[in-house]
C-alpha cells in the first residue's frame, strides 16, 4: 500500500502538519498557521500554507467550507481522516525503533 502522502514529495511534512491541525476542528489558514507554530515551534509562510492546503483539497483530504467573510475555512474529509491515521502509524513504528535503539545504545 502506497504512503498516503507519499506524492507530496518534499511537500509532505506540511501536508501532515495541516491534516493534524484540521484534525481537531476545521479552520481557516491564518488559524492552522498559529495552530501549526504552537505544535512545532515553526511558523510556515502562506505559500507552503497554501500550497499544502491545495495539494490536499485536490487529493480530496481536506474540503473547503462556506463562510460569511473573507476567510476560507477547511475541514478534514473521511480520507483526510483515513490519510492521516495511516501516516501517524507509520511514524509511530519509527519513534517507537528510534527510542528503542537509543535505549539501548
Amino acid at each position: 500500500m502506497p504512503e498516503p502522502l507519499g506524492g507530496f514529495g518534499r511537500h509532505s511534512e506540511p501536508a501532515l502538519l495541516v491534516l493534524v491541525s484540521l484534525a481537531e476542528r476545521p479552520k481557516h489558514g491564518y488559524s492552522m498557521m498559529d495552530d501549526i507554530d504552537r505544535l512545532t515551534g515553526t511558523r510556515l509562510g502562506p505559500g507552503t500554507l497554501y500550497g499544502a492546503i491545495a495539494r490536499l483539497e485536490k487529493r480530496g483530504f481536506i474540503e473547503k467550507l462556506e463562510s460569511t467573510d473573507r476567510r476560507k475555512p477547511y475541514r478534514l474529509t473521511h480520507a483526510g481522516q483515513d490519510a492521516l491515521s495511516s501516516q501517524l502509524a507509520g511514524l509511530e513504528v519509527v519513534v517507537s525503533t528510534g527510542l528503542q535503539r537509543l535505549a539501548t545504545a
